[in-house]
């Protein structure tokens, strides 16, 4: 009983251990980040006393903030079609059924086994051969083809514990398709959906690779810029508006978890209350 006890504490000690590192490995960057954004040296290297004009600089830097609104808008427009197209997609394949359905399905994973580069020469390509002109729609498209698979395995993971009974009910009762997709199953798959929308839009807002092949001389988001200023150093400016970023992107998920954990409280309250 004794060598049982210990094996479990040593276990369970190890695992603490193991959990801290992998948390440490994973924010460790992000808090130097953060803390570096308030520093008053330009170098990201030494610390030289606190400082919150960094801040002041980007809020003045229109270059940047012109930058940083057109990587917005792409992610954002990117993102939309990536949730529409993943999730339509998802609940349709769900229970069609015809020939080349297996095809298909297995054809969505593709951009998530293939090298980033290698689905971004191809977006190219395609393009150079149907003569169209790169510019913030290629960009687009070609990010919402990045995405996709991810909203994709999302929404199809959440519709698998999703009680089909339901939608059966809903259309034996008179409501058409339309009716019951809005009203039944989407809100039953929107913790999936707002899932997938939140990696869809994290994964465009830092996308290098595809971006910087399908965009045009005029066209800089703030993953090239700051991949062009790697070789002159990362102003502290680009700390602190990525430390903004995090914050706001943190805040947004807080929120939601909140909203979240009201309405499991609401609903268990409800359950309560009919018993």
């Amino acid at each position: 009983m004794n060598r049982r006890h210990v094996k479990k504490k040593i276990s369970t000690t190890v695992g603490r251990i193991y959990a801290t590192l992998l948390f440490l490995f994973f924010y460790a960057p992000v808090v130097v980040m953060i803390v570096y954004s308030f520093n008053n040296s330009r170098a990201n290297i030494v610390w030289q006393g606190f400082t919150t004009k960094w801040y002041t600089k980007l809020f003045h830097d229109s270059m940047l903030w012109e930058i940083f609104g057109k990587t917005l808008l792409i992610a954002v427009i990117a993102t939309i079609i990536g949730v529409v197209l993943g999730t339509v997609g998802a609940v349709g394949l769900k229970n069609a059924k015809f020939k080349g359905k297996k095809l298909i399905m297995n054809s969505i994973y593709f951009p998530l086994v293939i090298p980033e580069i290698v689905l971004a020469v191809a977006t190219l390509l395609v393009f150079n051969m149907g003569h169209i002109g790169l510019s913030m729609g290629t960009i687009v498209i070609g990010n919402a083809t990045l995405v996709l698979p991810y909203v994709y395995i999302t929404v199809k993971a959440r519709l698998v514990g999703m009680d089909p009974s339901i939608e059966e009910a809903s259309l034996d009762l008179g409501a058409d398709r339309f009716y019951t997709f809005m009203h039944i199953t989407l809100p039953a798959i929107m913790p999936g959906v707002m899932a997938g929308a939140f990696m869809a839009f994290s994964l465009v807002l830092d996308d290098l690779i595809v971006t910087s092949f399908l965009a045009n001389a005029e066209t800089t988001t703030l993953p090239m810029k700051v991949y062009s200023m790697i070789k002159k150093g990362v102003s502290p400016e680009i700390n602190a508006l990525t430390t903004i970023i995090f914050g706001v992107c943190a805040v947004a998920i807080a929120a939601y978890l909140i909203k979240d954990l009201i309405t499991s409280i609401r609903i268990a309250r409800k359950r309560a209350n009919a018993m």
